[in-house]
This record gives C-alpha cells, sequence and structure tokens, in this order.
C-alpha cells in the first residue's frame, strides 16, 4: 500500500522510462512528483506540437496514466485517456489524453492547470509536471554519420532524430538554451527529499533536465539527496554500445557540478563491477545493485522490484556510507 506520509519524490524523465519509475515509486510514497521532458516532436505529440504551437502532451499523458489511481473509475479514465483513434483519418493514431490536455490547456491558459485537472479526473497518486511550459528541441553531436569521416561531428535536431540515429551520440544541448524550467517542478525539487533520474533514453529524456540552467541550479541547491537508475541494457541508436559505467560519465559529463548520492543498477551477467562502482564514486555516490529486471528474454524493470529498492534505498540512513557499494 502507497505510504501517505512517504518521503517526497521528484521523478524526472519521459516516455516508457519515467513510467517504470513512477509505476515502482507509487507504491513506495503518494508525495510523488514527476517532471516530464518536453521535446517529444514525434507522432501525436509533434503534430500537435507543430500544428498548435503547443506542448507535445504524450509523455505527460503516460505519467498521469501511470500514477492513476487503482479504483474502477480512475482506471477507467487512465484507458480513455491512453485510447488512440484508429483509421487513416486526421484524428488517425491520436491519444484521447494528448487531445484533452491540449484543450484544457487552451481553455485555462496554464498547461499546469491542465496537468492538475487531469490528474484529479484519473485520481492520480502524485503531480505531473512539465520540465518547461515552452516546448524545447533537442540537439545532438553525433559521430559517425559520415563514411568518408568517421570522426566528423554532424549536429542531429530533434528527439525522434536523435533517439533513431545510426551514428553514436557524444553529447546533447538544448534549443533554445536559455529555456526557463516550469516554476512548480523548480518548487518540487527544492522541497524534496529525493529527486531520481533514470530509468529512460540516456540523451533525450534524462540528460536534457540537467540542461535547464534554473533546474540544474535546483538540483545543486536542494537538501534532496539525489539517485541515477541505470537501464536493464543499452538502448538501440541512442546508447548503443554503451557500458552501464559509460551512461555514468557522459551523465557527469553534461553536469559537473551536480552531485550524486546513490546510482542503482540492476544485477546483470555480464558488467565490469569495478569500472561500475569507480563511475559511480566520480559521481560521489554509493553503488547499489539489485535484482530489478522482469525475468523475460528482453528484461524491463519489474515495478515490484524496482520498489523494493526505492524503500531499501529510501530508509536507509546513508551519512557514512557514501562511496561504498551495496550488493543486494
Amino acid at each position: 500500500m502507497t505510504d501517505p506520509n512517504g518521503p517526497k519524490v521528484v521523478a524526472f524523465g519521459g516516455g516508457h522510462g519515467l513510467s517504470a519509475s513512477l509505476a515502482a515509486l507509487r507504491r513506495v510514497t503518494a508525495n510523488l512528483t514527476a517532471v516530464v521532458t518536453v521535446a517529444d516532436d514525434g507522432g501525436s505529440s509533434g503534430v500537435i506540437r507543430d500544428e498548435l504551437d503547443a506542448l507535445p502532451p504524450g509523455d505527460l499523458r503516460m505519467a498521469l496514466a501511470a500514477l492513476a489511481g487503482d479504483d474502477s473509475r480512475s482506471r477507467l479514465w487512465a484507458d480513455v485517456c491512453q485510447y488512440r483513434f484508429g483509421g487513416d483519418g486526421t484524428l488517425a493514431g491520436h491519444p484521447v489524453g494528448n487531445l484533452l490536455l491540449t484543450g484544457l490547456s487552451d481553455v485555462t491558459g496554464d498547461p499546469v492547470a491542465a496537468l492538475d485537472l487531469v490528474a484529479e479526473l484519473l485520481g492520480a497518486v502524485g503531480r505531473v509536471l512539465p520540465l518547461s511550459v515552452n516546448p524545447i528541441d533537442i540537439v545532438a553531436d553525433v559521430v559517425g554519420l559520415d563514411p568518408a569521416d568517421r570522426g566528423q561531428i554532424a549536429d542531429v535536431r530533434g528527439q525522434v532524430a536523435v533517439a533513431t540515429t545510426p551514428g553514436q551520440v557524444v553529447g546533447v544541448r538544448l534549443d533554445p538554451e536559455s529555456v526557463d524550467a516550469c516554476p512548480q517542478a523548480v518548487e518540487a525539487v527544492l522541497d524534496a527529499d529525493w529527486v531520481v533520474f533514470g530509468p529512460g533514453s540516456w540523451f533525450t529524456s534524462v540528460i536534457p533536465h540537467l540542461l535547464v540552467p534554473d533546474m540544474l541550479k535546483a538540483l545543486t541547491m536542494t537538501h534532496a539527496r539525489r539517485v541515477v537508475t541505470l537501464n536493464m541494457s543499452p538502448q538501440v541508436g541512442e546508447t548503443e554500445g554503451f557500458s552501464p559505467e559509460t551512461h555514468l560519465e557522459v551523465l557527469g559529463a553534461h553536469a559537473p557540478d551536480l552531485q550524486v548520492d546513490v546510482v542503482l543498477a540492476p544485477r546483470r551477467a555480464l558488467y565490469d563491477a569495478t569500472a561500475l562502482e569507480k563511475a559511480a564514486q566520480s559521481l560521489g555516490a554509493e553503488l547499489v545493485v539489485a535484482h530489478l529486471g522482469n525475468d523475460q528474454s528482453i528484461p524491463t524493470h519489474d515495478p515490484q522490484r524496482l520498489a523494493t529498492a526505492y524503500r531499501s534505498i529510501f530508509s536507509t540512513d546513508r551519512t557514512h556510507t557514501k562511496g561504498d557499494s551495496a550488493w543486494q
């Protein structure tokens, strides 16, 4: 049962990775805020963004659905929000929730108010907020696209293009670089006990949060402790060939002043434990390794196992353990 008096947790991410994190965290605490990237430019979100100059609603909708209440009414509304129109007409492929969020944003003039209204409709456990109230673009530095010069760096623009590039992403930035963070999201970070990054698409869903100046400032100033949750495996295209420690190295390269308290890694048969621990320590973090997968042939994070790991991390006094490893 969700603890109404649990720690105040802010979870960062987007898409399926954030949904997995929220499915676990809602089992640990009701004091939960999801902060969602607003860089999606594909599918229904891309169309709504281009035609209406609105926030891309897809990842926001998925986060709300992940936090929907367990009663039949809340689940019905979650199913409705997730429902996509079929056929090949103008509305084909659009989820109802995307249209609802966009319409409410127009009516209220405030995307945060729209999110709160849908959260109320879904009986959500916690709150969903955008990283920024304005859409942003991701621009990646990618190598390997020119067969004649594999080391040449090229710009790749847009979340979908970055996530599916056949080259190797070496860094990302935002356009505009001076985008402002959602004030309510900054406030939630400053008031939090824990902030959680990942799992998720590393360059397009996790790192972008660290590239918004006032959000990064809040993350370095907050008294909250910081957890980085690693993916079960590299993502084809975006982080193909990355080791677990490489994920931490690129995180540190994009936000060198951010100190991490805990790195949560899935127990896997093949990886360099020494290198991973060293990478965690370079961020100032304790390494916690736990069984997080769902035992499928292509494993994803199991909500109950991930919740157990979070509950243990949040409840343990880590004052004197930083730099040590917890091999569960």
